[in-house]
């Protein structure tokens, strides 16, 4: 592979000199801002070698580096292992940025180019004026995988579905009705989705373009009397045509939206500059008054209807029996030899198959033995899979797609006896879930005020994790999902009545073990007082947490409350759905952990 690296990169520098351009940047993302995008616009994981989801690939004359965060420094160090790319770990403070990298790599006057659609109005703007403080230009340029990938995977053609009222909860036309209700307030004339799952949410549509998330490729522009949705028409069935023209939407080919966009004289546009692609502003007349903000849309889908927060439920009880069935397989098929990380996948994937409404997963499974554990974002492959034997920890993080629902659950499993050291690590993590798990807070919160909570415990001992500890879950959309989080950097999104949100904390110790323990919440009232409402969590995800590994002397009276209401809750859930073999093991493995710990003489 670092062979094939370097023959292209030495393709694109003739490409650069003969573009009179001196270096060349690749963000990770497609001109919709996916997390995840579709194959066809994976340009930095084509250039660099690099697979993770996040990182910003620089290619110069003779230089090339690549940014990536924390989740990923123990990845991408080895993916770009004899590779010409550099890695630069983004957050620590002898990093440089990119800018700074490039102002000491190429000379002055030298030109940098970049695919407009591939970063956001403000990033190229923000990008521009840093490079020009260093008398550097940047430079809106066709992108070089356009003539240089051979066999580049072609733009998804599959048609798109519709997603039943049944499940949303709302039609087309409520959901406009919503959207132009906030577009009257911001006086906008008229409001552009870029964000993929954004825009299948607002028609009730879903796609298969993207891996493991079902959305499909398209924009929309919505005014007070008109929606169009940008798409390339083969992908539109006949029933599709007949919900978006009973919803009254119309339709145009994908490339044709710059055209319209060009026509929007004198129009007070909502385009948020931080989310929307600047190929897309650099099109607008000149006398389009921009209302930058955040899209109405990413506020209304966080929030659930009620209809999506039963598919929620019926989700999470069909993904609770799989994984109790893979659960009480597991330790009994690790101790018989043979099993492997990857072969674990595939089972859970069998199981999480026999459940109905089972659409794919939500994210490729994360199945990391040992010291691969610590890998934050570490994926097996045939070169990295390795044996499970009967000692250690396992950390697991799967989700799956089902057709009401989105689900994302880690577990971190003792496949045998575990070190002092892991023991008293795991116990940390789990502390640090429940802590976060108990929480009351005044509605209005953001998550960065509630992030600590997960970390107390373990910053006592000079412990941290990188990583966010909380996202949103879409309803059988994306698993990550805005505009909420709960992490350190403020995010200013408030925490609302019917948001979902996860809880994952983690620890990781390089070369030793990674820890993780994540449920899906929802965030429900608590209680009214005279200083306003305050919020809870109610966990969503049913499955036991593995209490072997478990200090108990390291846990409160509360913690030890909270980790028992959990286990009845699980088995009260799920022991109705389950044959008498599986409602035996989980009746075992939801013990009350004083007896569990008794029993066990752990």
């Amino acid at each position: 592979m670092s062979t094939t690296i370097t023959a292209r990169i030495q393709t694109l520098r003739s490409h650069l000199r003969s573009h009179g351009l001196s270096a060349y940047i690749f963000p990770s993302s497609d001109p919709h801002h996916s997390e995840y995008p579709a194959e066809y616009w994976k340009v930095r994981e084509w250039i660099s070698g690099f697979n993770g989801s996040a990182g910003t690939a620089v290619v110069t004359s003779d230089n090339a580096a690549l940014w990536t965060d924390s989740r990923y420094f123990i990845a991408a160090a080895r993916q770009l292992q004899d590779t010409p790319f550099r890695l630069m770990k983004e957050g620590l403070e002898d990093t440089p940025s990119v800018v700074q990298w490039l102002a000491s790599a190429i000379p002055e006057g030298s030109v940098i180019g970049i695919d407009a659609q591939t970063v956001t109005d403000d990033e190229f703007r923000t990008l521009e004026k840093e490079l020009k403080h260093y008398g550097l230009r940047l430079e809106a340029a066709p992108n070089p995988a356009d003539s240089l990938w051979t066999g580049r995977p072609a733009a998804p053609l599959t048609p798109v579905s519709i997603q039943p009222l049944r499940f949303t909860g709302r039609d087309v036309p409520e959901k406009l009705a919503l959207i132009r209700q906030a577009m009257a307030g911001q006086k906008a004339d008229a409001l552009i989705l870029t964000a993929l799952d954004e825009i299948a949410w607002t028609l009730n549509l879903r796609g298969t373009d993207v891996h493991c998330t079902p959305v499909f490729t398209a924009y929309a522009l919505i005014t007070a009397s008109r929606c169009r949705l940008y798409i390339d028409k083969v992908k539109l069935t006949e029933e599709v045509k007949a919900h978006l023209q009973e919803a009254g939407v119309e339709t145009s080919g994908y490339d044709t939206l710059t055209h319209d966009l060009n026509c929007l004289s004198t129009c007070h546009l909502w385009a948020d500059r931080h989310h929307v692609n600047h190929a897309i502003f650099d099109c607008l007349p000149a006398d389009c008054t921009i209302l930058s903000s955040a899209s109405p849309v990413a506020m209304l889908k966080a929030v659930k209807h009620p209809a999506e927060v039963e598919g929620f439920r019926r989700a999470m009880l069909r993904d609770g029996i799989a994984l109790v069935k893979f659960l009480r397989w597991l330790k009994p098929a690790v101790e018989a030899g043979g099993e492997s990380e990857l072969s674990i996948c595939q089972k859970l994937d069998e199981l999480r198959g026999e459940q109905e409404l089972y659409r794919g997963n939500s994210f490729d499974t994360i199945a990391g033995y040992a010291a691969h554990a610590a890998i934050v974002h570490y994926e097996a492959t045939a070169e990295t899979d390795i044996p499970l034997r009967p000692e250690g920890l396992l950390l697991l993080d799967s989700g799956a797609q089902y057709d009401d629902g989105t689900t994302d659950i880690t577990r971190t499993i003792a496949l045998g006896p575990v070190s002092e050291e892991e023991r008293h690590d795991y116990t940390l993590v789990l502390k640090g879930h429940i802590r976060l798990a108990r929480a009351r807070f005044p509605q209005g919160c953001s998550g960065t005020q509630l992030d600590a909570c997960a970390r107390y415990a373990m910053w006592q001992e000079g412990i941290n994790y990188l990583h966010g500890t909380g996202h949103g879950v879409g309803s059988r959309l994306s698993v990550h999902e805005g505009p909420h989080q709960i992490r350190m950097n403020h995010i200013p999104a408030p925490l609302l009545p019917g948001m979902t949100v996860t809880n994952e904390p983690g620890i990781y110790k390089e070369g030793r073990h990674g820890i993780r323990i994540e449920n899906t919440q929802l965030i429900l009232p608590c209680l009214e007082t005279e200083f306003g409402t305050f919020l809870q969590f109610e966990p969503l995800t049913l499955c036991p947490i593995d209490m072997t590994p478990v200090d108990r002397s390291l846990l409160d009276k509360e913690e030890t409350e909270w980790l028992d209401s959990y286990h009845r809750r699980v088995y009260d859930r799920l022991a109705p759905l389950l044959d008498d073999e599986h409602r035996a093991w989980l009746r075992e493995a939801t013990r009350p952990i004083e007896e569990y710990h008794s029993h066990y003489k752990l």
